[in-house]
């Protein structure tokens, strides 16, 4: 088994040279961490909040034991954020500013990913440039003897970093795609609770007696 390995990575050596083995590297570096934030994500509970919209609604109409609640219920990773602003908590930028420290934690390796995603397609280009210059090399040692079988399979080799570099980078900017839309319909989550308890279209009929309504 391992044998079979080394001969394999020896093969993808001679054929592509350093590049294509950097690329493989890239490659395994890359599906490492995009599972790790795929089990990131599902313990965080990205995307999983109904308990903590229903609390939101039941706040929203000044049903405040009913949004506790709901809240209790929530296994979302937005809670805590949610239950300060229940709890008194009206200083918008405090809350805000705990909501994007959870997203930043869940946002790491996003800016690796992103890196990956431009950096392998121009290590795929840099490889095929490298092989076009020793097939070229080889041509003019040649002469008039030059055997176009060698020139283009000195070519297809070349061409063959291009090739795995664009497969490294597609599904890896895919990838990315879907992690940040995730992190971006959570983020406007956030913003639409936050600003929903600390103004709640209720306020008015269930605020004590002698206070002010919060203003957002």
């Amino acid at each position: 088994m391992i044998e079979t390995l080394q001969s394999a990575i020896f093969r993808i050596a001679e054929l592509g040279g350093p590049v294509v083995l950097i690329l493989g590297a890239l490659s395994i570096l890359v599906l490492t961490v995009v599972l790790y934030k795929l089990w990131q994500f599902a313990a965080s509970g990205v995307g999983r909040h109904r308990a903590l919209r229903d609390a939101i609604r039941a706040w929203d109409a000044g049903e405040r034991a009913g949004a506790r609640g709901h809240l209790d219920r929530s296994t979302s990773y937005l809670r805590p954020v949610v239950a300060m602003a229940l709890d008194g908590q009206s200083d918008a930028p405090r809350l805000e500013a705990e909501a994007e420290a959870r997203f930043a934690r869940l946002e790491s390796g996003f800016r690796l990913l992103d890196s990956v995603a431009q950096l392998a397609p121009l290590l795929g280009l840099f490889g095929t440039v490298l092989g076009m210059i020793s097939a070229f090399q080889a041509m003019q040692e040649a002469g008039s003897q030059v055997d176009p079988s060698v020139l283009a399979g000195g070519i297809w080799v070349a061409l063959l970093t291009t090739a795995v570099g664009l497969a490294v980078a597609m599904p890896t900017a895919l990838v990315l795609s879907w992690f940040e839309a995730r992190m971006d319909a959570d983020r406007v989550l956030a913003q639409t609770a936050l600003r929903t308890i600390l103004a709640p279209s209720g306020r008015a009929e269930h605020a004590p007696d002698g206070a002010q309504p919060l203003h957002a």
